[in-house]
């Protein structure tokens, strides 16, 4: 028995750590899932009576970050009685951040010209898991269409969970520059103003990824003309730029999207020409730049830097200007909870 009783225990002990490990494993296991939540459901959203061009709500979605993979946001357009809006006009969706009381955009769209979005069935679709740690639990959302028609549009938008093994379990993200209330709330293009294109960064050391999103579209109609004849800033082709400690560090061009090519077809407006980097009917495009590893841990100067041009004054349609409306944000990963990054002036 003297033998016998130390193997005995070797063997005991053998089978408790299989049973951890197997515990173990079991709570790693991740149910991977897609789930659906409704928030705006046929939002009536106009200018003039009863109607307002924006409108924000309180909403239930997922109940936890962890586990997130991925989160998609569907915004579908339906037509009032009497018929949509005539014209293309700016409008987005943010979800306001409860810590620090700040409306942040999540995605940007360009309406159709007086039709609805029913060729895309499910509606415009956007990626917004950058945003998946402000939007589970209760999830304020605040949606705008820069309608000036007592008929505007009925808005639905929907957002698609799904569940898994993320990248990073957790993503934090701060503002790092918002010029996006309005199409003419966007920084003035090609003249002198007073919006803060620069800023100090300080990303967090105990962050693993770092990517910045930035949202840009232009408006208006403004003088000189490129020399085919496309006047800044809806028309003109331009590459801007972020700069990290004065060196050239993401190029994003502002130039065709195929907007024939739009499934949102026979539009009742001028919708199949290209504009600079929109299309009538289209989401807006989501320019994601990831930040290089030996930057995590440290403070970097950030510029965002629009490509030299410079207006006489004049305009092709009667409104003064052009503007580009621009929202850039950074988010920070880490599977371990992680601080945001810092952004002073």
């Amino acid at each position: 028995m003297k033998k016998i009783f130390p193997v005995f225990i070797i063997a005991m002990a053998l089978i408790a750590y299989q049973s951890c490990k197997k515990e173990d494993k079991k709570e790693e296991e991740v149910v991977v899932e897609t789930i659906e939540y409704k928030t705006f459901d046929k939002e009536r959203i106009a200018f003039g009576g009863d109607h307002k061009q924006t409108v924000a709500k309180t909403f239930t979605m997922h109940p936890q970050e962890k586990n997130i993979d991925k989160i998609k946001m569907f915004v579908h357009l339906d037509c009032p009685a009497g018929g949509c809006n005539i014209w293309d006009v700016y409008a987005n969706i943010k979800v306001k951040n409860q810590e620090t009381d700040e409306w942040m955009e999540i995605g940007r769209y360009i309406t159709p010209y007086g039709v609805d979005t029913k060729p895309v069935p499910r509606g415009l679709e956007i990626d917004v898991t950058d945003f998946k740690s402000l939007l589970h639990g209760e999830v304020e959302l605040r949606a705008r269409i820069e309608t000036w028609g007592a008929d505007g549009w009925e808005l639905t938008v929907n957002f698609e969970v799904t569940t898994g093994k993320p990248d990073y379990q957790y993503y934090v993200v701060s503002k790092v520059m918002a010029y996006d209330e309005w199409s003419t709330s966007g920084v003035p293009y090609g003249k002198d103003h007073s919006k803060d294109l620069t800023k100090t960064i300080a990303i967090p050391a105990g962050a693993k990824a770092a990517n910045f999103r930035t949202i840009l579209s232009g408006w208006g109609h403004a003088t000189p003309t490129d020399p085919d004849g496309r006047p800044c800033a809806e028309w003109c082709y331009r590459t801007h730029k972020i700069k990290l400690d004065n060196v050239d560090a993401f190029s994003h061009y502002m130039g065709p999207l195929g907007c024939a090519n739009n499934p949102i077809k026979a539009q009742r407006g001028n919708w199949e020409p290209d504009r600079a980097g929109w299309c009538p009917g289209m989401a807006v495009p989501v320019r994601q730049d990831s930040i290089s590893a030996d930057m995590m841990g440290k403070t970097v100067a950030f510029e965002y830097d629009y490509e030299d041009w410079t207006t006489d004054g004049g305009n092709t349609s009667g409104n003064a200007g052009a503007y580009n409306a621009t929202s850039c944000f950074i988010i920070v990963k880490s599977n371990s909870p992680i601080e945001k990054a810092v952004i002073t002036d």
